[in-house]
This record gives structure tokens, C-alpha cells and sequence, in this order.
């Protein structure tokens, strides 16, 4: 496999700081290099968090991202730097969850992607955001997100 695919990354390999917001976050991609498979790929952020923006208190969610890459894949860094920049941004859990999918539907333009936001309760109401872009591309396993239920998230 030729190294060009990864040549205009910026971020990999250095020390970067955390963006001030999701705005300033730089998603980057490479190239992939298995265009001709239709694959699923999943990142797991079980640690999401953002800030509520009535009350400025921070809100915990359990991501799962699964997207089948189409003409590019994601690189990771950029994707833990981008989610980690909504640590301090305030916006409901719906907004974050969807914003999120909307930004690498936009930048990688798979061929599918799903994102289930599994946040924990605020104000005793635990709630659950999904949105897919669409569907599914035939003869692609995609396993089940793998978060149960409130109660047993524990």
C-alpha cells in the first residue's frame, strides 16, 4: 500500500490540542484503500460529553458510529479531537447527536452511516437519539450497536 494516502494528514503523529468548539474541529480523511468492498466500520465513544445549554451542567452519551466508507475513511485522531470538542459546547443531546452525523456525512461521503446517541439521564429522563442516512447497502453486516437499555447500562 503507497504512503501518499497519508501524506496531507496533520494531526497523526503530532501533538495537537483539543478545539474550542466542534465549529473549529478539523475532521480529516485519507483515501480508501478498499473502495471495491463495501465494509462496515464502527467507532465506540463511551464517554461523549457535552455541556446542557440551559444549564451549562455537563451531559454524558455513549456513541456509536457506524458508517460503510465510501470514496474515504475518517482518521481516527481527528475524530476523538472533534467529538472531545464538545466538551464545553452547549447544545441538547439531539443536536449533538445529529450535528455529529450530519459533519462526517458531509465530509467522507459514505455509502451509510448510523449513529446511535445513548445518553445518560438528566432530570431522571435518559434519552436516545438515532439517525441513519439512509439505507443499508446490501450484503453488509452490521451488528447490533451493542448498548442496552437504560437500566442495565449501569
Amino acid at each position: 500500500m503507497s504512503e501518499d494516502i497519508y501524506q496531507n494528514l496533520k494531526q497523526l503523529g503530532g501533538e495537537t490540542r483539543i478545539p474550542a468548539s466542534p465549529e473549529e474541529a478539523e475532521l480529516e480523511r485519507v483515501a480508501n484503500p478498499q473502495a471495491d468492498v463495501a465494509y462496515n466500520v464502527r467507532f465506540t465513544a463511551p464517554e461523549f460529553t457535552s455541556l446542557c445549554p440551559m444549564t451549562g451542567q455537563p451531559d454524558f452519551a455513549h456513541l456509536v458510529i457506524d458508517y460503510v466508507p465510501g470514496p474515504w475513511l475518517v482518521e481516527s485522531k481527528s475524530l476523538k479531537l472533534f467529538l472531545t470538542s464538545f466538551r464545553n459546547h452547549g447544545a441538547f443531546h439531539e443536536d449533538c447527536t445529529i450535528s455529529i452525523a450530519r459533519r462526517l456525512v458531509d465530509f467522507l461521503d459514505p455509502q451509510w452511516l448510523r449513529i446511535g446517541g445513548y445518553w445518560y439521564p438528566r432530570g431522571g429522563i435518559p434519552i436516545d437519539v438515532f439517525w441513519q442516512s439512509g439505507t443499508i447497502p446490501e450484503g453488509v453486516w452490521i451488528p447490533d450497536q451493542g448498548v442496552p437499555p437504560y437500566r442495565g447500562r449501569g
